[in-house]
């Protein structure tokens, strides 16, 4: 081909073209290693830098990015392990109680403790007296009149309670409640309310999963029936 048919050529070369070859032939620059070297890239930082430079560039930008996120990956499962810990510790202290008083004290001592929870409230439905040391009985029927609509539910619920429940909850701490989780514990009907506060309006909100407060909730609902 002459070099006059190069010039008279009725369709110029688009980028697009170059970029699907490249693409075709991804060992192109293997066999004309001398165009990495002159060919250059605008920087962020101002001027230019080689081809190889920016690639090199990238993939250290892309090495500490994949490092970041193993360092994420792994502080993850870090907290996952002193969560699985401390959970099992607390479940494993509230099968050994044989009376209520003790496991309402194993719950209030590993939330406050082990958890770090601000403000924690068992609250118990039961028409016979109990010995429930820091929980507090009361009838269901009063608390339909305070958190109705809460025992209709039996999924628990992080945030979003009103000044009216919170109050039912968590009686004289309640001014300094900022936000709240509650979950309805049941045994064919309602038997008590578990939940937790924070000072921090935002801590406890509809976005934050409820896993623990749902497992706690599972446990306790297979242990207190007999105390019930």
């Amino acid at each position: 081909m002459s070099d006059s048919n190069l010039t008279d050529t009725k369709t110029p070369i688009r980028e697009e073209d170059i970029s699907f070859y490249l693409r075709s032939h991804l060992n192109f620059f293997e066999s004309h290693p001398d165009l990495l070297s002159e060919l250059r890239l605008p920087h962020a930082s101002g001027g230019a830098v080689s081809l190889v430079e920016r690639q090199v560039s990238i993939l250290r930008e892309r090495n500490m990015e994949m490092r970041q996120r193993l360092s994420n990956l792994l502080d993850n499962a870090r907290d996952n392990d002193r969560l699985f810990d401390k959970t099992k510790r607390l479940v494993l202290a509230l099968l050994e109680c044989n009376e209520l008083g003790d496991l309402v004290d194993a719950l209030y001592y590993s939330f406050d403790k082990e958890f770090g929870i601000h403000y924690t409230r068992l609250v118990l439905f039961s028409s016979k007296q109990l010995d429930c040391g820091a929980a507090r009985q009361d009838s269901v029927f009063n608390a339909r009149e305070h958190v109705g609509k809460r025992l209709k539910s039996p999924r628990a619920v992080s945030g979003g309670l009103d000044i009216r429940e919170i109050q039912y909850l968590f009686d004289n701490d309640s001014p300094n409640i900022g936000s709240a989780a509650l979950a309805v514990l049941i045994h064919g009907t309602p038997i008590g309310l578990l939940a937790i506060g924070n000072q921090d309006p935002k801590y406890y909100n509809s976005g934050m999963g409820t896993l623990f407060l749902s497992y706690i909730a599972e446990v306790l609902n297979r242990l207190l029936p007999k105390y019930l």
